[in-house]
């Protein structure tokens, strides 16, 4: 291989990765965000019927500082079970006002599908915010904090 080759070859690999940098700082700069007690958290969006059935069923783990958002169509009084859950979890229902009204801190997974615990919010809810278990008493959480969205989440 001569010289010239080389080089040309490191250029193209150089080329690639720089390439490869760009889509991944892309994509991270498009992820949906939520901003809690001055703390933004990345987050899975559930806004459909499916995607909220779906939750965080099966996996083994939820990134550390991140979560998922579940957007439901109107304000009422919710409930959440672990079914199928793997992972601890902090429940946050948030208002109409992205006000928030209800935590169900440290939900363990269920062990026992005929008999999972349900998590009910206090107040009436519309959004729910599913975090590590312990994030909430990390973030010093208090009812009555709101919730700000960031680009690409629905402010309806």
């Amino acid at each position: 291989m001569t010289r010239m080759s080389r080089m040309l070859r490191r250029l193209a690999i150089l080329s690639v990765l720089l390439t490869c940098s760009a889509v991944a700082q892309a994509a991270a700069a498009g992820a949906p965000w939520v901003e809690l007690a001055g703390r933004r958290i990345p987050v899975e969006l559930a806004d459909t019927p499916e995607s909220r059935a779906q939750g965080l069923m099966y996996r083994d783990r939820l990134a550390p500082g991140h979560g998922m958002l579940f957007i439901h169509d109107r304000q009422e009084p919710l409930a959440y079970w672990m079914k199928n859950t793997r992972i601890a979890l902090d429940i946050l229902y948030f208002d109409s006002a992205r006000r928030l009204v209800s935590q169900q801190r440290g939900a363990e997974p269920c062990r026992n599908p005929r008999a999972c615990p349900i998590y009910p919010s206090d107040a009436p809810a519309r959004y729910v915010l599913e975090l590590n278990a312990g994030e909430a008493a990390a973030l010093g959480l208090q009812d009555g904090m709101e919730l700000r969205f960031g680009p690409g989440i629905p402010n309806d």
